[in-house]
């Protein structure tokens, strides 16, 4: 078992991509303690897992410091140590006024396309992101992982790994969500500040840059268009599997990559950017 003895602390690991990571590491042998926004969704996620009963779910607003490090506090007290953390607590809508208005563009976009005449309608995006939801997705997505990274690493020992789950987006970006590009581009640089601040330390930082994976969320939000069209980019010819993801964490945590820091691993079916 390539965690066993190991503690692993995932965020977002209610659901989705947090479930499949807690769960590979788990059958690795890893203690996981699952973090969610509500200790209902964490609980959840703890009672599916395999292995012996050291896991811990743990309930915390990644984008409140105060409980991140309550937090990260009651984790390393009650394990003395946090081997691998795993930084997914994420979110990719933007409020609701934004999302109808996106919507009701792609489908007019959709139309005119359908006609055979030019994409005439813009996205107009930018202008009409609010400062609160803004504020929200970069809280979520980048300051998140900037409380949770500070606050565990008094307790990361030698060796251990720290692991961002970041995005296509941050080089694909989508001109709806100008500011979730943003989170997510924010997340790499951050990650190759902490490898380099913490590699002497024998820390190691990485981060992994998903495409469309089909997450429940993911099924839920993007229509059948928009995944077929990322379908017919991929050399794969298809979307990906949550444990696809599962199993890039599973080898940036481990000592298979021992001499893999700083870096971002695109799992996207072979998606290429020019």
């Amino acid at each position: 078992m390539r965690l066993r003895d190991r503690v692993a602390l995932v965020t977002g690991a209610g659901s989705g991509l947090g479930a499949a990571i807690a769960d590979s590491f788990a059958r690795e042998g890893a203690a996981v303690v699952a973090n969610d926004l509500t200790p209902e969704s964490a609980r959840r996620t703890v009672a599916l897992l395999p292995g012996p009963s050291t896991h811990l779910a743990i309930a915390a607003n990644v984008s409140e410091s105060a409980e991140v490090e309550a937090m990260i506090s009651e984790v390393g007290e009650t394990y003395g140590r946090i081997d691998i953390l795993v930084n997914n607590a994420g979110i990719s809508e933007g409020a609701p006024d934004e999302n109808s208005r996106n919507a009701a563009v792609v489908e007019a976009m959709a139309a005119e396309a359908r006609a055979g005449g030019p994409i005439e309608t813009r996205w107009d995006a930018l202008r009409n992101v609010t400062d609160a939801s803004w504020n929200r997705m970069l809280g979520v997505n980048l300051t998140g992982i900037f409380y949770c990274t500070r606050a565990a690493l008094p307790w990361i020992p030698r060796g251990g790994s720290v692991v961002n789950i970041a995005s296509m987006a941050f080089v694909a970006p989508s001109p709806a969500l100008p500011h979730y590009a943003a989170s997510k581009a924010g997340i790499v640089g951050f990650t190759r500040a902490v490898a380099g601040e913490f590699g002497p330390l024998g820390i190691r930082a990485n981060a992994i840059a998903p495409g469309v994976i089909a997450t429940e969320k993911v099924q839920e939000a993007v229509s059948e268009a928009s995944l077929q069209a990322v379908v017919a980019r991929a050399p794969l010819g298809r979307v990906g599997r949550p444990e696809e993801i599962a199993s890039a964490a599973l080898f940036l945590a481990s000592e298979d990559s021992s001499y893999v820091t700083g870096q971002t691993i695109h799992v996207n079916g072979g998606v290429f950017y020019g």
